[in-house]
Formats: structure tokens, sequence, C-alpha cells
């Protein structure tokens, strides 16, 4: 089961589990509780989603923690990136606020505006075992947001060596892995590493 009841998160960690022939149910979907992230780092807040679910389903768990780190900010948002977008999930908000950030600290040439999305993962069995991997993906942060494609912060974020925005990327460009696509995203650099532990895909 993947522990998460963010549909962008679930509709992309499908797709990664999909070409292993692994089908999926949701924590949502199972009616599950989200349990309170009280980690101080991604990975260990992974952790403690994939525990949970592992616990409540008795099915192997798989569990993402991931954010948005800003060089000019002191690594902010990090790891309260979901909750900066607060209980509605407004992340033209929650983006808005970072650019303003960034002007208060005169931050607007492209090498003062880095900034990298990290992806922890984690896959935790009813027994106990735990595979954990983390991933990240470089970039800089643009403004006014462009794309109405993937979720969260993707339509500030440039990756480094393109000249779109996650957000003006396909599903497949951002997270599908080679051939199709180019495995840009934190996301789908980590299941790479999760799937050579897990799946026996080298």
């Amino acid at each position: 089961m993947i522990a998460t009841h963010n549909p962008g998160k679930l509709a992309e960690m499908r797709e990664l589990l999909a070409p292993h022939g692994v089908e999926a149910v949701s924590a949502g979907e199972l009616g599950l509780g989200e349990p309170h992230e009280s980690g101080e780092t991604f990975g260990a807040n992974a952790r403690i989603k994939a525990v949970a679910a592992a616990k409540a389903a008795q099915l192997p768990a798989f569990a993402d923690d991931s954010g948005l780190a800003v060089d000019a900010l002191d690594g902010a948002p990090g790891i309260l990136s979901a909750r900066w977008a607060g209980p509605d999930k407004d992340f033209m908000a929650a983006m808005t606020r970072i650019e303003r950030l960034l002007q208060e600290r005169g931050a607007t040439q492209p090498s003062q505006r880095k900034a990298h999305f990290v992806s922890a993962l984690c896959v935790a069995w009813p027994d106990g075992h735990l595979e954990e991997v983390e991933a990240r993906a470089q970039g800089t942060l643009v403004w006014p947001p462009r794309g109405t494609a993937g979720f969260g912060y993707d339509p500030v974020f440039m990756p480094d060596g393109h000249t779109r925005t996650f957000g003006e990327m396909t599903s497949i460009e951002k997270h599908g892995l080679p051939p199709l696509g180019l495995g840009l995203s934190h996301r789908a650099r980590a299941f790479v590493k999760l799937a050579e532990i897990c799946l026996d895909q080298r």
C-alpha cells in the first residue's frame, strides 16, 4: 500500500510502481488516518508514515516524505513544505510566501535562487523490516509560477539543465524513467535506488 492521502503523490507513486507489476492501494482508500509527522528529517517522517501504515493494514507500505529546500532561506520550507500550504493545501500562497521572502533578502538573480527538492522513500513490512533511500533534484526558482502540471511547488521549480519548470513538464518527462522519460524528479531518482534494493531492477 502507498501511505499517502495526497492525490498528486499517489498518482506519481503508482506510475513508478506500475512498470514493475506492483498494484497498490492508498492509505486514504483504506480509510486509515494520517500519523503525526514528528520527525526532524524527511527520512524520519517517511519512516513514521510507512511503519504506521504497515501495522494498520498488515501490508508492505511505501511512503514518501518530500519537500523544497531553498538555499537563500536557509533550507526553508524543508520538512514544513506541506504545512506552509496550510490546511487547505494552498500552494499558490506558499509559493507567494517564498517569493516574498526571497525578495526581502534581495535574492533576485538566478544564482541567488538555488533550491532543491528532497524525496525520502521508505518501505516498511508488517514484521518490522525497513528499506530507506533518499535523493535530490537541484534547480532554480522562477517567478511567476509557470505551468499547471504536477503539484505543490512544481510551477516555480526549474530543474538544472532545463528551461521549463516541473509544472510545465508532462508526468513522463518529470518522473518517467528511461527510456520513456528523463527521471528528473527527486522522487524518480529515489525510486531508482529503492527498486535496486526491493525489486532487483539493476
